[in-house]
């Protein structure tokens, strides 16, 4: 196996050097629990505060309006069942049919406790327009989740315009934000939102963390009950060496979100072109505003699964647009939701390039595909 080529950023990045090293003295000398009255306890309680602050300012809100969690997949079950089941008189919630898992399944939940949800279509270019959004919301709708960017295609949701329509009928709005902070400019009060999720380890912070932004004013039923950390809403101990590296990677990828887009842009650009330049048949899934340096890579008659193994052999890491079992294999619902045909979508692939990869991991990547479809 050659050198290993990281092309995977959407699943998980490498963490930052920054971020570990503050980590560390949480994680041996200062290991105080934070809700503790005792001296020996201020440098982690201060530690949160200023983690507080410092990702309040990243997305634009205040300190107050930021809550820690476990990660994406807590902040999302928390936005929509603490929201959802606080209304008796209004109890619709709309989604997309394109969202990751961590709102696909709250949502099953509450519709098995009788709360009705509604699943909107995105268009074949993976986006949910406001018109799409006004031909679903009722005003029995209590909350509108859609995703800010989409995990496999990349297609980046015009978030302010689909909020307004939400609040003009009366809905909450809630966007999973897991692939988009930290990569792309998110301004929660710019925007309009109610609730905002994210995850540490998608911006180069460690994995096990992550946080909700909650709109100062707006009530939502406690995460878990017990003791008073996170206001009151969300009881356990905290994990402060988590947050504070959390906090130093969300900064220093903020600080350089700039820098960091062309660099990764320009990736994504020589990978397209040297592509352009075989006789590879392919399609690129998504329409324009996307996400830079994720590609999602449709090849007709081919196998999505056989091509990320093959690569794999060579040390390349990517991710397939196909979802296995044991018993079958099946076409990814993002890749349903946009109606592609099922002879592209069994052999779609993403690449998702980050600020770690080289021009040389897009050359290596791009011999490598022709080695597969030359064979």
């Amino acid at each position: 196996m050659s050198r290993l080529i990281y092309a995977d950023n959407a699943a998980t990045t490498q963490m930052d050097i920054a971020a570990f090293e503050a980590m560390k003295p949480f994680l041996t000398n200062e290991y105080g629990n934070a809700s503790q009255p005792y001296a020996f306890s201020r440098k982690p309680k201060k530690a949160l505060q200023d983690a507080r602050e410092t990702i309040a300012s990243c997305i634009g809100a205040a300190p107050e309006e930021v809550f820690f969690t476990s990660g994406g997949t807590e902040s999302d079950n928390w936005a929509i069942k603490g929201s959802a089941l606080l209304n008796a008189h209004k109890r619709a919630t709309v989604t997309s049919a394109f969202e990751h898992h961590a709102v696909l399944q709250p949502c099953h939940a509450l519709e098995r406790s009788g709360y009705p949800v509604a699943y909107m279509w995105p268009s074949r270019e993976g986006y949910i327009t406001a018109e799409i959004l006004k031909e679903y919301i009722t005003s029995q709708t209590y909350l509108t989740s859609v995703m800010f960017a989409n995990n496999e295609i990349g297609t980046i949701q015009p978030i302010k315009e689909l909020c307004a329509v939400a609040h003009e009928n009366g809905s909450l709005f809630h966007t999973d934000a897991v692939q988009a902070v930290g990569h792309i400019p998110v301004d929660v009060h710019d925007l309009g939102v109610d609730m905002l999720s994210a995850s540490a380890h998608k911006f180069n912070g460690p994995k096990g963390v992550g946080f909700l932004y909650i709109r100062s004013g707006l009530k939502v039923m406690p995460y878990s009950d017990g003791g008073a950390q996170e206001f009151g809403l969300r009881a356990g101990t905290e994990n402060v060496a988590g947050i504070v590296g959390m906090a130093v990677a969300l900064k220093n990828n903020c600080d350089a979100l700039e820098d960091n887009t062309r660099y990764v842009a320009r990736l994504e650009s020589r990978l397209v072109s040297l592509l352009e330049s075989t006789d590879i048949k392919y399609v690129r899934n998504g329409g324009a505003n996307r996400l830079p340096g994720l590609l999602s890579l449709s090849f007709p008659g081919a196998d999505g699964e056989a091509i990320l193994h093959r690569l794999d052999l060579t040390g390349i890491c990517i991710s397939t647009g196909s979802a296995c079992n044991s018993k079958n294999t099946e076409v990814s619902h993002v890749l349903q939701s946009i109606r592609l045909d099922d002879d592209y979508a069994k052999g779609t692939v993403r690449i998702s390039l980050g600020k770690s990869n080289t021009e040389e991991d897009v050359e290596a990547i791009l011999k490598a595909l022709m080695k597969i479809f030359r064979a």
